[in-house]
């Protein structure tokens, strides 16, 4: 049933149903929150009503919030996507309400984005808002749909190609090598990256306990996928692990994400090399295991690949060498 009264020259409707929580709105004229109030009981009566009064009175950004407060701290990568959630958070996109978060603003904002950033920082915004918006709709009880589905994604960024030769990786282990004050680690982190094809991650997780030289393993807890994985060791792997001094730590490599791309990027220009990122180093490594590993499922096992779609993206044949094999 619904009630009507005048407040500070307003019409406020309040509509109470049993086994619904009351409803209320306030109106400049009486006619208005009348209809209002109708509508509400016929939809609720043909049982197709949504509350959307909690997605009305809640902000973009205080969604943001919630969700950097709980969800965020417990995903991988917690410390970079808090950075820039919080940088959205302070966009004016940020202030709306949930309902005025329509496919339109979101266009506006895509627009906008891409006048300042590249189109692949774009795309990762768009699925933060997405992942942000189905976690309050499944966990929070927010009753709105989700507009990144209506909105159309930029172009993505063609795929990176970029292996290292053979003469640049020469360069770039003399650059690092631990002279006056540069990191005793960083030159064997690159050799047992081009040797293991692990990511840096994976390779900044590594512990010795981990790590069985007489078998030729190295165990990795938790990789990008979510799974563990067991790498096999090449010789010359177990070499450079052979050489390493132990820390205290008990890390195989104990030094952060930050110093290793810091000393990196001095590496490389010191060598002279350009448009190379440590990334790249486990392209390299998968073109050059596959001379040795011809069969795609093995590679993969050792990659830590799931999907051989994936792969293929790493692995750059030489057409020279296939066209030999051709006869």
């Amino acid at each position: 049933m619904a009630t009507f009264r005048n407040r500070k020259n307003k019409w406020q409707a309040r509509v109470q149903r049993k086994g619904q929580s009351s409803l209320s709105k306030s109106f400049l004229t009486l006619d208005d929150a009348k209809r209002w109030a109708r509508s509400i009981e016929s939809s609720i009566d043909k049982g197709s009503f949504t509350n959307q009064s909690l997605a009305e009175r809640t902000t973009f950004k205080e969604l943001i919030e919630r969700y950097m407060a709980e969800v965020t701290p417990t995903m991988r990568g917690a410390i970079p996507d808090l950075i820039r959630l919080a940088a959205i958070s302070r966009k004016s996109i940020a202030k709306l309400n949930l309902l005025a978060l329509t496919p339109q603003r979101i266009c506006e904002y895509r627009d906008l984005r891409l006048q300042e950033v590249a189109p692949a920082t774009v795309i990762r915004e768009l699925a933060y808002f997405s992942s942000i918006i189905n976690h309050a709709r499944r966990e929070w009880g927010i009753n709105i749909s989700n507009p990144i589905l209506l909105v159309r994604k930029p172009n993505g960024p063609q795929g990176r190609t970029r292996t290292i030769e053979d003469y640049e990786l020469t360069k770039l282990i003399e650059a690092l090598k631990p002279v006056g004050r540069k990191s005793i680690w960083m030159a064997p982190l690159v050799r047992l990256a081009l040797e293991t094809a692990m990511r840096r991650g994976e390779l900044l997780s590594l512990r010795w306990e981990h790590i069985d030289l007489v078998h030729r393993t190295a165990h990795i807890e938790l990789t990008k996928n979510g799974e563990a994985r067991t790498v096999p060791l090449s010789t010359k792997a177990v070499e450079i692990l052979l050489k390493l001094p132990r820390s205290i730590d008990g890390r195989v490599f104990p030094v952060t994400h930050e110093v290793v791309s810091q000393a990196f990027n001095r590496a490389r220009k010191q060598a002279g090399i350009e448009n190379i990122r440590f990334h790249d180093l486990r392209r390299t490594a998968i073109t050059k295991l596959a001379e040795r590993l011809p069969n795609l499922v093995e590679l993969s096992a050792v990659s830590g690949h799931k999907s051989l779609a994936m792969l293929k993206r790493y692995y750059r044949p030489n057409p020279q060498q296939l066209a030999l094999k051709l006869g």
